[in-house]
């Protein structure tokens, strides 16, 4: 796919996700199939620019090309030098947030609640086209600020106007937040108004999803998020699928378990030994989640304070699986097991 001034590996993104799409993430899903991988989110604050929080966000050492660094702010000047500081830092696509449902960020009219305030809107999209100069910009969004209110097209026609080079679009109002299912046709309707490229975000947790969107919206990519979350292989299914039309056989036990491992490392070096283990304990998680035999080893998982505790009950939990079964196997009765959805609730 040609992406923004980059030949992509194929049309499928990954989702900006606090805490959770950081480097090692990132790489892991790149590696594992995404064409683009979009930071967490970081602050047009200047002031916050020092913070440990955010020169770990900033840092790209060594991730696979393009490197997509979202913003997220309200002062179309202060979005302007937080272009230009990721541009400096390394970013090769600045995206803007206008998408993040949250409190904290929707209370000091950032996110998702910019969309109630139009001209607004504009001033921020053409101030950060501005400060990322040559680099180019893209806008994640959502289709309004209420079902009364879904403003996606108009938003995406000011995106096109003000130099914006593509969309993304999550299938959900801010007034939705994650809750109900999403909706495809107002992610169809901006396809069929605007000329950049759509991204369709929103529910996709399968390649037979993936594939309804695409057709369903004529979008150009699609993106996942929270179905990502333990199962970052969802990408070279996606791929496999689109591709060929045929599903990927369940992955076996040995790649998982080497897949993690090498996860769990990355963040180990990532974030220190402390740090590490906290953020590791979600990922075990979300990797186990409706495995056979798991609840007792996620329960046990929690009360485990070092790194090498942690990779020694993932490498025995992980042998056990094998000699089970060669490929991983879910608990029948757990109806969440397989619904990547239900993973992040």
């Amino acid at each position: 796919m040609e992406f923004a001034g980059f030949t992509l590996r194929n049309n499928l993104f990954v989702a900006p996700m606090a805490g959770v799409t950081d480097r090692p993430f990132r790489q892991l899903c790149k590696k594992l199939g995404a064409g683009v991988a979009v930071s967490e989110m970081v602050t047009s604050n200047s002031l916050l620019y020092g913070s440990a929080k955010t020169k770990r966000r900033a840092n790209h050492d060594g991730e696979a090309d393009p490197i997509s660094v979202q913003i997220a702010g309200a002062d179309p000047k202060m979005m302007e030098e937080a272009a230009r500081y990721n541009v400096d830092e390394g970013a090769q696509i600045i995206d803007i947030n206008m998408g993040c449902p949250a409190k904290k960020v929707c209370n000091v009219m950032a996110g998702s609640a910019l969309m109630q305030n139009e001209p607004l809107v504009a001033q921020i999209l053409e101030a950060v086209v501005r400060g990322a100069g040559s680099t180019p910009v893209t806008l994640k969004f959502r289709t309004g600020w209420n079902r009364e209110n879904k403003n996606a097209p108009t938003i995406a026609r000011i995106a096109q106007e003000s130099g914006i080079r593509a969309v993304a679009i999550h299938g959900r109002t801010r007034a939705d937040q994650y809750m109900g299912e999403a909706e495809y046709d107002t992610i169809a309707l901006v396809k069929s108004q605007i000329k950049i490229p759509v991204i369709a975000n929103g529910d996709i947790t399968s390649p037979q999803k993936a594939k309804f969107v695409l057709d369903y919206t004529k979008a150009d990519g699609v993106m996942i998020g929270r179905a990502a979350q333990g199962r970052p292989w969802i990408f070279r299914e996606i791929e496999h699928y689109l591709a060929t039309g045929a599903e990927m056989p369940p992955p076996k036990v040995t790649e998982i378990h080497e897949i993690m491992r090498e996860h769990l490392l990355d963040l180990y070096n990532f974030y220190g030994e402390e740090t590490g283990v906290r953020v590791a304990r979600k990922h075990i998680s979300w990797y186990t989640k409706g495995l056979v035999g798991s609840a007792s080893f996620r329960h046990a998982m929690n009360k485990l304070p070092t790194v090498a505790e942690q990779l020694a009950a993932t490498d025995e939990f992980f042998h056990a699986q094998a000699a089970e079964s060669e490929r991983l196997r879910y608990e029948e009765d757990d109806k969440d097991s397989q619904n990547p959805e239900a993973l992040a609730a």
